[in-house]
């Protein structure tokens, strides 16, 4: 599977470098539960490709000023061990952090059904059990035979601002990539359902939530190859195939917008299944659905995030809401060596306007709600 430009192609170069320091310097952490009281918990990245800091006390102290307690962050290479997984959260927690989400990737070949996706499921279950021992909740995964980001490009916002835009027409006609090939919508249902068949157990047995991100852009077609997660009904069809809530989504309200559909009633349906173990959250305008848009501030696009937000408190939904995609601002810019991972993305001072605007929709749905 092709590298795609944020945490969902997994860290790369520094983020593997990270991992490795903190594995040498950790010690042994208490198993945490998989929930702590219904009450969605704001979350950033750290040490990855759209990371608010990085994995050290400077970039946790970062994180920690904004008000957030809980982290998301892409895994070693599989097969993960137990030792490394406690030794990163044990580190997280001596800076007041707790992991809750770590993201699992190098199964190219259980993704297009060749040869070896064997020997690569087994070390993604092995790598589940792992963060069970460890006591990690949430591992997030990416099923896409192809990921489609040559459609994305910048728009101005606001005051000069940075917003990234997708546009199918620009992009529908590319070929195949020799590595990917051309996988049919069929065959990649097919190698999803053998997938899930053999992980999902393994997970229920665990104690650990599986969560699949959806396509993103979720465009009819990726350079040729169809799309599992590229509409709500296939959302549906993924958690009927094995129903537990191991085998769960992540549920990102901006796809779900971008895809012309109601992320409340979205939301709702999902939450009442108990299958989103993890939620994007982030606003966009769509133009054409599925195939064009722009990303936006969170207090400019058309969904309404606050009714989001309510819908989540009104599930208690107990996992973590990661308000992601900043937008690009000046003072983020002017920093030396920025580089965002999306054109018309942005850094930390975009991830302090998402935090505070998210932490504001929560506040206010929780005063609403009443006691918890």
């Amino acid at each position: 599977m092709s590298c795609d430009l944020s945490r969902r192609g997994l860290l790369q170069g520094a983020g593997v470098a990270a991992w490795a320091s903190a594995a040498m310097s950790g010690a042994p952490a208490q198993a945490q539960a998989n929930s702590r009281g219904g009450v969605p918990r704001i979350c950033l990245e750290i040490s990855g490709g759209l990371s608010a800091a990085g994995l050290d006390e400077a970039g946790m102290r970062r994180i920690k000023q904004l008000g957030v307690n809980d982290v998301l962050m892409g895994g070693p290479p599989i097969p993960w061990e137990e030792s490394a997984l406690r030794a990163l959260m044990d580190r997280l927690k001596a800076g007041g952090l707790t992991l809750g989400n770590l993201m699992i990737s190098g199964f190219p070949n259980a993704i297009y059904g060749r040869p070896g996706r064997d020997e690569e499921i087994d070390k993604v279950r092995q790598s589940i059990r792992a963060a069970g021992r460890a006591g990690l909740p949430v591992v997030e995964y990416n099923f896409y035979a192809h990921r489609l980001v040559e459609g994305y490009y910048e728009e101005t916002g606001r005051a000069g601002a940075g917003l990234t835009a997708f546009d199918y027409s620009r992009v529908k006609d590319l070929p195949p990539l020799p590595a990917e090939g051309v996988h049919a919508l069929d065959e990649m249902w097919s190698n999803a359902a053998y997938f899930l068949k053999a992980v999902v157990p393994v997970a229920e047995e665990a104690g650990v939530r599986l969560a699949l991100h959806p396509n993103d852009p979720p465009a009819p077609e990726s350079r040729g190859s169809g799309q599992i997660m590229g509409t709500v009904e296939g959302w549906k069809r993924l958690v009927d195939i094995m129903p537990s809530p191991s085998n769960g989504i992540t549920f990102d309200c901006g796809v779900t917008r971008e895809m012309g559909q109601d992320p409340v009633e979205v939301c709702r349906y999902f939450g009442g299944r108990d299958c989103i173990n993890h939620v994007h959250y982030r606003n966009v305008r769509v133009r054409v659905p599925y195939q064009k848009y722009t990303e936006v501030f969170l207090d400019e696009g058309e969904i309404d995030m606050f009714a989001v937000m309510r819908e989540l408190v009104r599930q208690k939904y107990p996992r973590l809401v990661y308000p992601e995609h900043p937008r690009a601002l000046d003072a983020d810019r002017e920093r030396p060596g920025f580089h965002p991972y999306y054109p018309g993305g942005g850094s930390y001072v975009g991830y302090a306007y998402n935090v505070g605007y998210a932490r504001a929709m929560l506040q206010a749905a929780l005063t609403l709600s009443g006691p918890q």
